[in-house]
């Protein structure tokens, strides 16, 4: 018969067993992620600016409470999945190339 104690300890070991094996999918998942190009990241980027507006704007419509929330939820969520992916994929290198391009067109903007 398996004690309390041991059996305590097999579910601890099980679950740290699970955290790393969740930690090597996350990994695998960023290290594929990065390894998109630029331009795949600027529009996935790009992409969570509908779902932005679609999550908002469908508060308009004339349905339940309940539909709005859930159409929120699905919306906002798909959003800030688009934002984040794309700022996985474009790193750090790739968002500093695109702030400084938006730099650029801002001052040639301002020039006469």
């Amino acid at each position: 018969m398996i004690s309390q104690t041991e059996s305590q300890t097999s579910t601890f070991k099980d679950k740290t067993q699970g955290s790393s094996y969740n930690e090597r999918v996350f990994k695998k998942i960023k290290t594929w992620l990065q390894g998109l190009s630029f331009r795949t990241g600027v529009i996935v980027l790009l992409s969570c600016i509908p779902f932005y507006i679609i999550s908002f704007a469908q508060m308009l419509l004339p349905i339940s409470t309940g539909a709005k929330t859930v159409l929120w939820v699905i919306f906002f969520g798909l959003a800030k999945t688009a934002q984040y992916g794309g700022l996985t994929i474009l790193g750090v290198e790739g968002y500093r190339r695109l702030k400084n391009y938006f730099k650029k067109h801002k001052n040639r903007e301002e020039q006469p």
